[in-house]
């Protein structure tokens, strides 16, 4: 919803909008790192995006390698992809706010839930991955 139906629904009627193929690069790695990421928590974590079947392991194979949040990077990736595809300071605004909002989610609801449910385990996993981009410390 965030990264498909908003934007496109903000771009209707696609006719009055210029295109500029730049924006494909950011909109088509994020697109690959967010399938990526979902095939992550149905396999590693034995889970799925929804919120009543979460993963029940601690996903920290592939690009949470490297990120704690790379689901949150690839979708705010896409939407800075539509953005520049459309020359749209309006979904440039968007996307920073969603970034801005998956921040605060993660800060003050997903890692203390991750902290209660997997203890030690999430504990040396935050200290060895950054939060949003970088590589192990």
């Amino acid at each position: 919803m965030v990264a498909f139906a908003v934007p496109l629904l903000w771009l209707a009627p696609p006719a009055s909008h210029s295109f500029d193929p730049l924006g494909l690069l950011p909109l088509t790695v994020g697109v690959v790192l967010l399938l990526w990421t979902v095939r992550d928590f149905y396999v590693a974590g034995r889970g799925t995006l929804a919120p009543w079947s979460p993963p029940r392991e601690l996903v920290v194979i592939g690009l949470y390698r490297f990120s704690r949040n790379p689901m949150y990077v690839a979708v705010v990736l896409i939407l800075f992809g539509w953005a520049v595809a459309f020359h749209s300071h309006p979904l440039g605004t968007y996307a920073l706010a969603i970034a801005i909002v998956f921040h605060l989610r993660v800060v003050f609801g997903e890692e203390p839930w991750l902290a209660r449910t997997h203890g030690e385990k999430w504990t040396l996993y935050e200290n060895q991955v950054p939060r949003w981009l970088g590589f192990r410390r």
